[in-house]
């Protein structure tokens, strides 16, 4: 029977997991803003903490990568994987923090759903995250999230139009194109990650 002298480093498994966990936890604190009465000055300092955390996770991957012998995939893979996932959550801070410094006032309906739609493709995400050792079933996974990114950039386009049609004051209109590129690039980087598992387990197939 065929064995490694040198076997794979199994530890990347957990620490994508939690990445993947903490981008789906960001899209859930990310969506309390749809509510007028919430306290966004909470929900951004959660979300700057998830961010600082999303680091750890980051650095730890890349300390791993540089220490380990033989990767569970190819060393490029894990840095690209490892760099998107950490995009989402920068691009979903950013954006939070944003609507917080800037004194955004009550987010466009459509916004609203940018948020719905970024909440959907971290969860697939962070499912995904936790099934990468085995790379079972996880087509519907990459199918799904450019599925959501297609719908995103429909709703973006949308929510642009609605901005320039002068039905809002020109700072306003500033603001919100601020925050609504933020989201756009958080849905950008969840499809990177999607394309990252596909590379992967088109690889390892």
């Amino acid at each position: 029977m065929a064995f490694r002298l040198t076997p794979r480093d199994n530890a990347f498994y957990a620490m994508f997991t939690e990445a993947g966990q903490n981008v789906a936890a960001c899209a859930e604190a990310l969506a309390g803003l749809i509510d007028p009465n919430a306290n966004r000055e909470a929900i951004a300092k959660e979300l700057r903490d998830r961010e600082h955390a999303n680091d750890t996770v980051t650095h730890r991957i890349m300390r791993q990568l540089n220490t380990s012998f033989v990767t569970p995939f190819d060393r490029e893979d894990i840095y690209r994987l490892a760099s998107a996932l950490d995009d989402v959550v920068d691009a979903i801070e950013a954006a939070a923090d944003f609507i917080v410094l800037a004194d955004v006032g009550k987010l466009p309906a459509l916004m609203a759903e940018q948020i719905t739609l970024l909440r959907r493709s971290a969860s697939e995400t962070a499912d995904a995250m936790s099934r990468l050792k085995t790379l079972r079933d996880l087509e519907p996974y990459w199918i799904e999230v450019n599925r959501l990114e297609n719908e995103a950039d429909r709703v973006y386009r949308k929510l642009l139009s609605r901005l320039f049609s002068g039905d809002y004051d020109a700072l306003t209109m500033v603001k919100l194109r601020e925050v609504a590129d933020g989201f756009e690039d958080a849905a950008d980087a969840l499809e990177h990650v999607a394309h990252a598992v596909e590379t992967i387990a088109v690889k390892e197939s």
